[in-house]
């Protein structure tokens, strides 16, 4: 048995950043040891203007981001700025793409990932002008929620113009189509979610929509699955599709219902379009997640229930991979540390890992995407002050199964698991005792209530020496933890393990676009796996605790979300994974395992489904 020992040095959060060299030697002459490292980095985040090269290497990229960020600082600036630098050094910390991409140059881009936009209106006017601000939120680089529960179902009377509506699905296409038009040139790729609730009429379009391949290839989709919905399955019970009527009269005989729709803080009157069994509507969503991968689960009742904003605002939609829900023209940025970078000895008899070392860093990323929000610029006016009501942060990790392995610990154990609570708390408690601090010397977000907030759910399970604290400070943000999919920004840090996903595969074929926009190949191994043959030779066998996705079981998954989400008062990004065997059954208990587990959604790839990534697993 490989004994674990944590690293528990008394420091001070702002002055033991240090690089750590021990890790890997080669870091000294470039930190980009991958090919598509420096792909990523050349085509993502390195600044050219003018065709002409602004960086020459990584480190004046992370030089020119130290600076943006540290600008805001009234106190101490030149400090912050070289805490700030030794921050990204060693990507220890990975700043979302948007400020790596961003901060510091004469761009006029956001450095905001996460963006909702706001609640739909129905009518042609509002509609478009909903798609005008989408369209100028994607140019500036930010990815969007919509929520097209407020359109009204096809068929149904169109007052104004005396014709028949055509529903969201048609409404998403034209999304699509901007989105498309829009991209043409473009690197980066817009991502957009699109949620609808269960109990609209055309839900079951929408659940189809994405079953041929290829349609709607900017969007990813999710239901909006409601506690009434949940418990009407229970009992395999009738359901209601029902919409608003608005300022519409009940029509003679017509059945009427109560809800509290999108957009609306009040119950609304809704009119009962039609009853279906509820088991009908959950078969044809696991049908199409088993075919297609979408669209994925939001429990969206326990998302509203565990919001720290309760009290202000309602959520009906999150940003595209899901791991920030939020209210309308809400937006979040991200970073997340690199759990991979603070084991010591990794692979060894005894490995250490620095839990004082992630805590050091927690506590300087969290003012660091504090001060984000004063140096970025927003797409549309409304983000702008949706942003500075809430200074929302997505403070997450990232290689956490990389960390693992130099662990000697097999992902999904209940070993990891024990660990994964004990720095995720660190994390959490670290952020939350920083934003305090934060509000005392800055002052806290503008729609803060000290009652309120402090009855939050999330906030009442902290540390009491927090809640008393916040009690008596404020707090400068309304949420300050998110774990989002990394996907680039771990490419970009030598192809460590994303987010809290088991390792993709020990090596890989990847296509990623390249400047002319067409897909260029790379061999890419795992980065926990080129150290440990640095350390024992290219042909050395892995040891037992190297597992690939497709090796962890669904129930060990779900595990690992629910340890995680527990510390994390927004939401995460991770899909559970199922082999490609697996049945609507298998299907079907995976999302009731997350609705029992209490996560605030699910979603789910069998393996050989159409939304399969671009990548070609080969030996180890």
């Amino acid at each position: 048995m490989v004994l674990l020992r944590f690293v528990n040095c008394a420091a001070s959060a702002l002055t033991t950043l240090k690089p750590y060299t021990n890790l890997d030697s080669k870091m000294q002459t470039s930190p980009l040891k991958e090919a598509i490292s420096e792909h990523v980095w050349h085509t993502k985040y390195q600044w050219l203007e003018g065709g002409h090269m602004q960086e020459p290497s990584i480190e004046a990229t992370w030089d020119r981001v130290a600076l943006a960020v540290s600008a805001v600082e009234v106190h101490h600036r030149n400090e912050w700025h070289e805490r700030f630098r030794t921050l990204l050094r060693d990507f220890r910390f990975l700043p979302g793409g948007r400020i790596l991409a961003n901060a510091g140059t004469t761009r006029r881009a956001t450095l905001f990932n996460c963006f909702v936009m706001g609640a739909l209106e129905d009518s042609v006017q509002g509609i478009f002008n909903a798609l005008r601000e989408a369209m100028l939120t994607l140019q500036a680089g930010g990815g969007v929620g919509v929520d097209f529960s407020t359109l009204r179902p096809a068929g149904s009377q169109a007052v104004a113009s005396g014709g028949v509506a055509s529903g969201p699905a048609s409404f998403m296409k034209v999304w699509e189509a901007a989105n498309a038009v829009l991209e043409a040139g473009n690197l980066r790729r817009g991502a957009m979610m699109a949620t609808l609730r269960c109990d609209h009429p055309d839900i079951e379009a929408f659940i189809q929509a994405k079953m041929v391949a290829g349609v709607l290839p900017h969007f990813n989709l999710s239901v909006l699955l409601t506690d009434e919905f949940m418990q009407a399955l229970e009992v395999d019970g009738p359901w209601p599709l029902v919409f608003p009527l608005g300022s519409h009269p009940i029509p003679p005989g017509a059945e009427v219902c109560e809800r509290v729709w999108s957009g609306a803080m009040a119950p609304q009157l809704c009119l009962v379009h039609k009853r279906i069994p509820a088991r009908t509507l959950w078969d044809q969503l696991l049908e199409a997640e088993l075919a297609s991968a979408e669209p994925a689960a939001l429990f969206i009742d326990r998302i509203n229930r565990a919001n720290n904003l309760w009290y202000c605002e309602r959520i009906s939609t999150t940003n595209p991979c899901g791991e920030v829900p939020l209210a309308p023209y809400g937006a979040c940025n991200l970073g997340s540390i690199n759990l991979a970078r603070f084991v010591q000895h990794p692979f060894g008899a005894h490995p250490e890992l620095d839990i004082a070392g992630i805590k050091a860093v927690a506590a300087v990323a969290t003012r660091f995407l504090d001060n984000v929000h004063d140096v970025s610029v927003f797409p549309v006016k409304a983000q702008e002050k949706a942003a500075h009501a809430s200074r929302r942060l997505g403070l997450g990790v990232t290689g956490l199964a990389d960390m693992f392995a130099m662990l000697g610990l097999r992902y999904g154990s209940p070993a990891s698991l024990e660990l994964t609570r004990e720095i995720m708390g660190v994390i959490r408690d670290t952020a939350y005792r920083t934003s305090v601090e934060l509000a005392r010397e800055k002052g806290g977000f503008p729609d803060f209530d000290r009652v309120r907030y402090g009855a939050s759910p999330f906030v009442l399970q902290l540390p009491k020496d927090i809640q008393d604290a916040i009690a008596q400070h404020g707090i400068r943000n309304s949420h300050l933890l998110a774990v989002a999919p990394t996907g680039s920004i771990s490419l970009l840090a030598n192809n460590v393990s994303s987010g809290i996903e088991p390792i993709f595969a020990m090596k890989a074929t990847r296509w990623i676009r390249g400047a002319d926009g067409q897909p260029i190949s790379f061999e890419v191994q795992d980065a926990a796996v080129r150290h440990y043959r640095e350390l024992h030779g290219p042909g050395a066998p892995l040891p037992a605790q190297f597992v690939s996705a497709v090796e962890v079981s669904a129930e060990d998954q779900l595990h690992m979300m629910e340890a995680v989400q527990s510390c994390v008062d927004n939401a995460i990004s991770k899909t559970v994974r199922l082999p490609a065997s697996s049945t609507v059954h298998d299907m079907e208990m995976v999302l009731l395992r997350a609705w029992e587990l209490g996560l605030k959604g699910c979603a789910v790839y069998r393996e050989g489904s159409m939304s399969g990534a671009s990548v070609v697993t080969t030996a180890q």
